[in-house]
């Protein structure tokens, strides 16, 4: 959608302006904002939010954006994202990852390190950001990978390139390392401690793992998968990752928490005032292990999708606050990868750009009010990411933020389909669904960058977002 100039009915005086032309307003919509949901209209100057206006307050001249009927909330975040560069970019790249995201609201990502090469220190991440300039279309920060052979560098990493480390504590076809030592975990969270970094962990044991292989083997159907990496391997894991943070008090992020049990463990331990968050993902909140055993490898990831009281207890923990993150884990694959036997067809399936709309439509099917349910989306996939790993100027619809915004249809009800999915590898599990809601708009610095009968708008033009004021040209 277009911003036009405002409509004047003939023989109509224009009201004098108001204050300095605007660059964009987005007039007429439900705001989402850190201290609720309202009616009023968004001004942004300058890539910013210059001022939150209530109905009939006068408005400046500028291009407008009619958000009637819709929800105008921050643009969203998702802090779990595999973009597959460098190294495997036959499976996705930051062209139509991006693109993905745009279509989905989401106007920045956090990207995992599991690449090839895998991103497991400084110079590492300074190549791929050198790779990725000039192809995304939304700003992005980076998790550096933990080096199980070299823990330490987490007590000197640069917050300018990164603040979080990825800890793999279980592998799969794309875990690049694993820490297999229990020596080698604590010294990690011991240096992640002393350098302030923020792990965010793969939390499933792998000796757990190892034990059960050993006496059973892999499974030989889709159905097997869950039972073959089960629940214990989590529980195990989070315990004793409870354990490292309340004895080095390492500010802690678990992702994609996938059962009961383990949801119980982390929100115990978050009352108990331990820095310890976790995330959950969209594909956890909308699977069972029965379409696993259905459909096959669409479903397969890591952790398993499991059962129906897993799926109710993590969205009873979304509706309570207890969880601080909503991700995709977009992670594609081929569909020739997919379609392997069962004991080789690798977990992960893309997800950035369904995340928020099935999340929408979990919770309108649970009769979440519109107004509840657009402030569990900015405060699972705005505020706290942004907070989190300190993302400034993101994920908060207020004055002074960037203008990063997405226009958000609340009743719209439509079929997904193949051709709609951006991702390179061109599948999603989400095929045929029927979604409740669907992003119109989204508005990237303040421009168009994206809408639903106009298309894509304008170049790739992502930021590698820094960590401090400092310039990203001089760090080491």
């Amino acid at each position: 959608m277009k911003p036009r100039s405002a409509d004047l009915s003939p023989g109509t005086a224009p009201s004098p302006p108001v204050g300095p032309p605007a660059d964009l307003i987005v007039e007429g919509g439900r705001l989402v904002t850190p201290d609720g949901v309202r009616d009023g209209t968004v001004l942004v100057r300058d890539g910013r939010v210059a001022a939150l206006l209530a109905p009939g307050e006068p408005l400046p001249p500028g291009p407008r954006l009619d958000a009637h009927g819709r929800y105008v909330l921050p643009g969203l975040i998702d802090s779990h994202v595999h973009f597959r560069t460098p190294g495997l970019e036959y499976k996705e790249d930051w062209e139509h990852g991006s693109r993905a995201a745009l279509v989905g609201g989401v106007t920045t990502v956090m990207d995992m390190p599991n690449t090839r090469p895998p991103s497991l220190d400084e110079s590492s991440m300074l190549a791929k950001a050198a790779v990725i300039q000039g192809t995304s279309w939304i700003d992005y920060r980076f998790h550096m990978g933990a080096d199980p052979d070299h823990p330490e560098l987490l007590a000197e990493l640069d917050p300018r390139i990164a603040s979080s480390a990825k800890v793999f504590m279980a592998g799969h076809h794309t875990a690049p390392v694993v820490f297999r030592d229990g020596e080698q975990l604590r010294r990690a969270f011991a240096a992640a401690a002393r350098g302030g970094v923020r792990l965010v962990l793969h939390a499933e044991d792998q000796h757990v793992f190892d034990l059960l292989d050993a006496s059973s083997g892999a499974p030989d159907t889709y159905g097997g998968y869950e039972p073959h990496r089960p629940r214990s391997g989590g529980i195990v894991a989070v315990a004793h990752v409870v354990r490292l943070v309340r004895e080095y008090g390492t500010k802690t992020h678990i992702l994609h928490v996938s059962s009961a049990e383990e949801a119980d463990l982390l929100s115990a331990a978050a009352s108990e005032g331990l820095p310890l968050t976790y995330e959950v993902t969209g594909h956890h909140l909308s699977f069972t292990h029965d379409d696993t055993t259905r459909r096959g490898p669409r479903t397969r990831l890591s952790p398993a999708i499991r059962e129906c009281r897993d799926q109710k207890r993590l969205w009873q923990a979304v509706l309570r606050g207890e969880v601080a993150t909503l991700g995709s884990d977009h992670a594609p694959h081929t569909v020739e990868e997919k379609n392997r036997p069962p004991a080789d067809a690798p977990p992960g399936l893309p997800g950035v750009q369904e995340l928020a709309t099935a999340v929408w439509t979990g919770l309108r099917t649970r009769d979440i009010a519109p107004d509840e349910a657009a402030s569990h989306l900015a405060r699972l996939m705005g505020e706290g990411p942004a907070r989190l790993f300190d993302l400034v100027g993101k994920g908060r619809l207020e004055a002074g933020a960037d203008a990063d915004l997405t226009l958000l249809n609340p009743s719209d009800r439509w079929q997904f389909s193949a051709h709609d999915v951006q991702a390179l590898c061109g599948w999603s599990a989400y095929e045929g669904w029927t979604f409740t809601g669907r992003f119109t708009t989204t508005v990237k610095g303040g421009h168009v960058v994206w809408d639903i009968r106009d298309g894509f708008s304008g170049r790739p033009e992502g930021r590698w977002l820094q960590g401090s004021a400092r310039p990203l040209e001089v760090a080491r």
